[in-house]
């Protein structure tokens, strides 16, 4: 497909604007001139072409300066000409395919297992063009050389193969091929221990690469092993270093009398606190109450991790390597010591707490009247779990009940203004599990999301909006509109679904009878009206998870693209700092700018949104590993039983099946249906029966016997019952 074609018309404008400046170097500014804009409309479709080039590697952005390189376009042009070598990361499959990343390129370089070389996953290599696919158009190549190694260590099973010779069997996200280990590198490890190792040697591609091992995790199977093999295969650290600990304990309890007196009061006020049953970080909390004119005085108090936590300390630094909390199904991996995120810094009720707040005039159709951000003291009247508070909106009485049922009225104003606003309503249960005393999963149980989770879901979307917007309203004070690097911020951006993603969804949901129209333009009105049509069927699960699938990630940016899944134009993290480090950003941004000066300028917030979006990916394949793992466990010890479940995909290789009753996703494999012969019908997304015409297709209901499990690659196999 030609450049032009994949650009929309004000891309190839910008493109071919920058491309023919003689210095190819543009001031953001003189290129907004140069385009004449002059509405808020045409000033977002600016910034959203801009960005859509640069995410495609066309422009480059630094600070204000808009520029091009012409080497990476004559790379994109004249692929399909092209010989010689590049330079990228490569990620192999478990069946030994490689595919290289490289930027100068629109598509990945695909290698057969034959020419990877000795690549491991995520190793930059150095890769020879030999031409593209005759079919796909897809480049073709060779790994000539490995520039540098992807990762400092892998994870496995050692398995022993004779008297003195052993190998490792690694995990599936950490390579593709077994490694050797000799006698003296097993460094006490037994068979079938759960191991760390690193690569010491590799030779030949047609030779098994040497191991060292480093670490034993436990024996494999065991709970502690497999979630520590998580963490390892996700270059995740549970514990924190001894410094980053000591500088924690060093951290006063008490707070100063000079720090209460310049911080405004709030300590005889009523706040109270909502969170889960088994919360100890408590790092947000509410008051509210009416105003004499009828409006709501909504104020949201966040810890105030950074009054604690200076800028480049060693626990700054150590949090910024984390990025974000990581809660997987039996442990927190905290962003922050447990001295702070669950003493220090925690809400805790009955104790003196430095916030920092955003205090929120509402009226009775939720607009926002007027606002303030204070630094300020407080000390919690109560902690309610969800379902305490649930119980009081549903009518049980408390000494709290007014602020609780007042808060749930304010909660039903905001959220109805948002969906009238085209919020998307995405609503996928999520399995919790009830483990015994060795972590293994005895009963699983899907989450029921209540009022209560929506109550403070509400209040924190309001002062995570309001925050964002302040900066939008001191840029305009300062009359330099175009200008972000005056103020610049840390947002939370959520960019349109892209459309070919939406329209595979389109197209999976028609052969059920699904008419999901999308129009010339996508808008979160009609993702609202697929969702609303498929709500209490069989198949609403599924339906919403492809549509989340299909949507954009949410990241971090300077640059405000908006928030589409929320119908936002500006947000921001503010309310999470114990958890987030983009929220301590944010927390310090807006500090700097009420003292006249400024944290992190553009170009650094630009890296920091990188890093912490990176991070909070990791985090979530992380965790999504661990309830796997869970689910894999669970089933394990139920090979044989039947279960009612939905069909929730279909390939060639046989039908995907998600449990009705625990959410728990296996495959049957087209093997395994015995009475036919199937073939996968494009058209319909089904497999059919060549002499029978059974047809499994996506949302129909089935009855599965659970075959089997595999707790390295965390697989779950049925038959038909």
């Amino acid at each position: 497909m030609s450049r032009n074609k994949r650009l929309s018309s004000l891309e190839e404008l910008i493109f071919d604007l920058v491309k023919n400046h003689p210095k190819q170097t543009f001031n953001k500014d003189e290129l907004e001139d140069v385009l004449q804009l002059n509405s808020k409309k045409e000033y977002r479709r600016f910034d959203k072409a801009l960005n859509s080039l640069a995410s495609k590697g066309l422009l480059f952005k630094s600070g204000n300066s808009i520029s091009t390189k012409g080497e990476k376009k004559t790379a994109k042009r004249n692929m399909k000409n092209f010989r010689g070598t590049l330079e990228g990361r490569i990620q192999i499959t478990p069946r030994g395919t490689g595919y290289v990343i490289i930027d100068e390129l629109d598509d990945d370089v695909q290698v057969s297992r034959r020419e990877t070389n000795t690549a491991l996953p995520d190793d930059i290599v150095r890769v020879l063009i030999q031409g593209t696919n005759k079919r796909t158009g897809q480049p073709k190549g060779k790994v000539v050389d490995i520039l540098e190694r992807g990762k400092d260590f892998y994870v496995g099973t050692l398995k022993r193969t004779g008297v003195k010779t052993f190998i490792i069997e690694p995990d599936i996200k950490s390579a593709h091929t077994d490694f050797f280990v000799q006698p003296e590198n097993v460094n006490g490890a037994e068979n079938d221990d759960k191991v760390v190792f690193e690569l010491k040697n590799w030779v030949h591609q047609k030779a098994l690469p040497e191991a060292v091992i480093t670490s034993v995790l436990g024996k494999s199977g065991s709970n502690d092993a497999n979630i520590l093999s998580i963490l390892a295969e996700n270059e995740l650290k549970a514990d924190f270093p001894k410094n980053v600990e000591q500088f924690a304990e060093e951290i006063p309890l008490d707070i100063p009398e000079e720090e209460i007196e310049r911080r405004v009061d709030l300590r005889d006020e009523t706040i109270f606190t909502i969170d889960p049953v088994d919360a100890k970080d408590f790092d947000d909390a509410l008051s509210i109450k009416y105003l004499e004119n009828g409006n709501f005085y909504l104020g949201v108090h966040i810890a105030d991790v950074t009054a604690y936590m200076p800028k480049d300390s060693i626990l700054d630094e150590e949090a910024y390597a984390r990025a974000t909390s990581i809660y997987l199904v039996d442990r927190v991996i905290p962003m922050l010591p447990e001295r702070l995120s669950n003493g220090v810094c925690s809400l805790r009720p009955e104790e003196d707490k430095l916030c920092y707040s955003c205090f929120m005039e509402i009226d009775s159709n939720g607009h926002l009247v007027d606002y303030s951000i204070e630094e300020t003291i407080i000390h919690s009247k109560q902690r309610f779990t969800y379902e305490e508070a649930q119980s009081i909106l549903d009518g049980e009485s408390h000494s709290l009940q007014n602020e609780v049922h007042l808060a749930g009225k304010l909660a039903k104003v905001l959220m109805d203004k948002r969906f009238k606003e085209g919020a998307i309503d995405f609503d996928t249960p999520e399995p919790r599990f009830v483990l015994d005393e060795n972590g293994k999963p005895i009963k699983v149980i899907l989450k029921k999301r209540i009022f209560a989770h929506r109550l403070i879901e509400e209040c924190m979307l309001m002062a995570n909006k309001t925050v964002a917007e302040h900066i939008d309203r001191l840029r305009q004070k300062s009359n330099r509109k175009k200008s972000k690097t005056l103020f610049p911020f840390f947002y939370r951006v959520h960019d349109r679904p892209d459309d070919k993603k939406l329209a595979a969804v389109a197209d999976s949901v028609k052969p059920i009878g699904i008419d999901f129209q999308l129009g010339d333009s996508i808008s979160p009105k009609s993702i609202n009206r697929l969702l609303e049509k498929v709500k209490g069927s069989s198949v609403e699960i599924i339906v919403n998870e492809l549509t989340l699938r299909a949507m954009a990630k949410a990241e971090y940016s300077p640059d405000n693209l908006g928030h589409f899944g929320l119908g936002f134009k500006h947000y921001a993290h503010f309310t999470s700092p114990i958890r987030r480090y983009p929220d301590v950003i944010v927390h310090r941004l807006l500090k700097s700018y009420y003292k006249g000066t400024q944290a992190y300028n553009y170009d650094v917030l630009r890296k920091h949104g990188e890093h912490c979006s990176a991070r909070e990916r990791v985090a979530v394949d992380a965790e999504r590993d661990s309830i796997k793992l869970k689910q894999v466990e669970f089933l394990a010890d139920r090979i044989g039983e039947e279960f009612e479940g939905v069909i929730s995909g279909v390939t060639e290789r046989g039908i995907f099946v998600d449990l009705k009753e625990i959410h728990c996703e296996g495959m049957v494999r087209v093997s395994d249906l015995k009475r036919d012969y199937f073939h996968y019908d494009q058209k319909s997304h089904s497999l059919v029966g060549r002499s029978s015409k059974i047809r499994y297709r996506l949302g129909d209901e089935i009855k599965v016997k659970v075959e089997s499990v595999n707790h390295q690659k965390r697989q779950i196999d049925f038959i038909p019952a």
